[in-house]
């Protein structure tokens, strides 16, 4: 019986987290599961990249082959994945684009290289029982995020990725459930994209953000891991997002103003509560 009980968790273990098969463009998926989405490598497990490592190449999109269409998506564009299950573990939610290099093609390339830009991230609340929650938390969809409108056109990358932080306490228990896309951006703008980083490097097991006790912080005090926010924002980035794209992280876990950044007029003064 004992042995049973031992399977039944193992299971439950096991079917606990989440793909991203399907991307929604303008409120429109694909036309089924995998078709511009990259089918990642745990699409009958389920469980987030092995051994939990976000230092390995499975942290860049986890694909086990390219895929064998390209979405077009507008510049200002709304987009969200559908979930295989809900999305029950408290956690943030990034979104990143990687342009492809020139002479190559979106249906072929890896990802590698220092490409990657943040266009949204989730910061927690509070709940009614006094508990970090992010936007989209059992929801069965990822939230919703835009295409920056001054993004330049051509082919990309489209990286989602939720961190399941519920285990996140103990060492190398943070999950990392993440697809990528293929898409075609068109009508964009003639912005300069940065900070661009590289994946694996954005960030290590034992960063603060990754490695975390949610029962001892408080929301304000959770830092996003990954580069700074720099271009349009989703409705659910913090005002405290709009903060860090104007200061630079030092060693010790502090943080300076950054010289070239201005502070956002709201957040500017001192927030009361």
């Amino acid at each position: 019986m004992k042995f049973f009980s031992g399977l039944l968790l193992a299971a439950a273990v096991a079917d606990a987290y989440y793909t991203f098969p399907r991307l929604v463009v303008n409120g429109k998926p694909e036309d089924k599961d995998w078709s511009v989405t990259r089918s990642t490598k745990n699409p009958r497990s389920k469980q987030g990249i092995e051994n939990e490592n976000p230092t390995s190449n499975d942290i860049r999109c986890y694909s086990s082959r390219t895929a064998a269409n390209i979405a077009t998506v507008l510049a200002g564009s709304t987009i969200h994945y559908v979930s295989t299950q809900q999305i029950n573990h408290p956690g943030l939610t990034h979104y990143y684009l990687a342009k492809v290099p020139a002479r190559s093609s979106v249906t072929k390339w890896d990802g590698s290289g220092a490409a990657w830009l943040k266009i949204a991230t989730t910061m927690p609340t509070i709940d009614k029982n006094k508990q970090l929650t992010w936007p989209g938390q059992n929801a069965y969809t990822a939230v919703n995020a835009t295409i920056p409108t001054g993004t330049p056109s051509g082919e990309y990358l489209l990286r989602v990725e939720h961190v399941p932080l519920h285990m996140a306490m103990q060492a190398n228990k943070a999950q990392f459930c993440l697809s990528c896309s293929q898409i075609s951006i068109t009508s964009g703008g003639n912005s300069t994209p940065g900070p661009l980083v590289s994946q694996p490097g954005l960030y290590k097991r034992s960063d603060p953000s990754i490695q975390v006790n949610l029962g001892a912080i408080k929301p304000e005090a959770y830092r996003p891991p990954g580069s700074l926010l720099e271009l349009s924002r989703s409705k659910h980035v913090s005002l405290f997002e709009g903060y860090f794209s104007a200061v630079a992280p030092l060693v010790g876990g502090k943080w300076r103003r950054r010289a070239d950044r201005k502070l956002p007029s709201c957040i500017s003064k001192p927030m009361t509560r």
